[in-house]
């Protein structure tokens, strides 16, 4: 399938590959993308088009889209992983700039509260903005290459109070029943989880008296889940907090980032985009059930933007997209600093450029200044050659962009 353009930059329907090449070869269209292909018509023709509806699984680690028509007929899907390591690279920029301050400027006084864009009101962190805007560009890419009419957002809400207590709930079911359902608390379904014994010494000291005990320790982040506590008799518990045994396994203390985040990620996107309509998980899954569809975020937008329905995948391919940084805030390394970091061009390449290596596609990871590389997949793994790629046996197919996208056959669609 070939994505569409009119001359005048407005999406009409795809069409297949030998009509693309028709056009190509009688010079009417000209391509001007690769992944997807899509060609751009040489002449203006008419807009007629079909309702297309974008779903789009929204959240804070991954995003899959999909485009169907209203026959059914799937002609788009992608599945996009959005950064989340902003957070730790701000930190890593102000280690550098603060050490560099530290070497430079060692008399100037600290200021803070200085930055117009940190105390301004409504603000989002950065790693916000990046989620948010990462679900606004990949609609708006669908919208430059498919003419969409209509957009489903699948939404999440949660109550992280209530996630953390279920007591506050006041015993309303908004939850499913966890396994302490039927327990005063914690501590008695541990108890009869272990079948009242200590599970060191099985019984075997006679101690009658029964302690809970974290694996991981509380101080050292130690979560306060059942998979975390183990039935210890008192002799056993007081030798382990002396040294003379050891536990493995336990489990730290989880986060809801991920749930306060879509919480933020449902609401502006919302607001940013009024004509959408939302959906929610539950729904979803009762259609990609019925459809009988695996589980993956491209095939749970198909099951949202087909509302149900039954559906023909006209392609069955499958962009995958990864988002980038702009580049690395390193640019010096030595214990003084004393050597140069090249941010620019290296022999014409930079770092995330798309090149092609004996035949096979491949984006660059790391960049030495003696002219090799280091180069990796779409998703980032590392690609170990031998000997090390050389950059005058590299071709560039395509500069970096801020995510770098690779497509994928999947089988046994039908």
């Amino acid at each position: 399938m070939v994505y569409v353009i009119n001359l005048d930059n407005t999406p009409l329907m795809p069409c297949t590959s030998a009509i693309a090449r028709l056009l190509l070869s009688q010079g009417k269209a000209k391509c001007i993308k690769r992944t997807p292909f899509t060609i751009k018509l040489l002449y203006q023709t008419t807009n007629y088009t079909q309702p297309i509806t974008l779903g789009v699984d929204t959240g804070s680690g991954k995003i899959g889209s999909s485009a169907v028509n209203d026959k059914g007929d799937v002609l788009y899907m992608s599945q996009v992983e959005i950064r989340n390591d902003i957070s730790d690279k701000l930190k890593q920029r102000s280690k550098y700039r603060r050490n560099r301050r530290n070497r430079k400027t060692r008399y100037r006084k600290a200021r803070w509260l200085n930055r117009k864009n940190s105390i301004k009101n409504d603000r989002f962190s950065p790693t916000m903005t990046s989620k948010i805007n990462s679900h606004l560009r990949e609609i708006e890419f669908v919208q430059t290459i498919l003419p969409i009419s209509k957009i489903i957002l699948e939404t999440a809400t949660f109550d992280p109070h209530a996630l953390k207590n279920p007591a506050v709930l006041n015993n309303k079911w908004l939850y499913q029943k966890g396994i302490n359902y039927g327990f005063a608390n914690t501590k008695a379904y541990v108890l009869d989880r272990d079948n009242h014994t200590c599970q060191h010494c099985k019984g075997k000291s006679k101690d009658s008296k029964l302690e809970v005990h974290h694996i991981v320790f509380r101080r050292n982040g130690g979560s306060d889940e059942a998979s975390n506590l183990v039935t210890l008799c008192k002799i056993c518990h007081e030798d382990l907090h002396s040294g003379s045994i050891t536990l493995k396994g336990g489990k730290t203390k989880g986060h809801l980032k991920h749930a306060t985040q879509m919480n933020s990620i449902r609401t502006q996107l919302l607001r940013l985009l009024p004509c959408a309509e939302e959906t929610f998980g539950f729904v979803t899954k009762e259609h990609r059930q019925l459809l009988d569809l695996p589980k993956e975020h491209h095939i749970d937008a198909v099951a949202i933007a087909s509302q149900g329905n039954e559906v023909q995948f006209k392609t069955n391919v499958v962009l995958f997209k990864k988002c980038v940084s702009d580049g690395d805030y390193q640019q010096s390394k030595g214990i003084r600093s004393e050597q140069r970091i090249t941010t620019g061009k290296i022999q014409g390449f930079r770092k995330f450029d798309k090149v092609r290596y004996l035949g096979v596609e491949y984006f660059i990871k790391g960049r030495m200044s003696t002219g090799y590389a280091i180069l990796m997949d779409a998703k980032g793994t590392k690609i170990t050659l031998k000997p090390i790629p050389k950059f005058g046996k590299m071709e560039r197919v395509q500069a970096r962009k801020s995510w770098i996208i690779s497509q994928e056959t999947i089988q046994n669609i039908s």
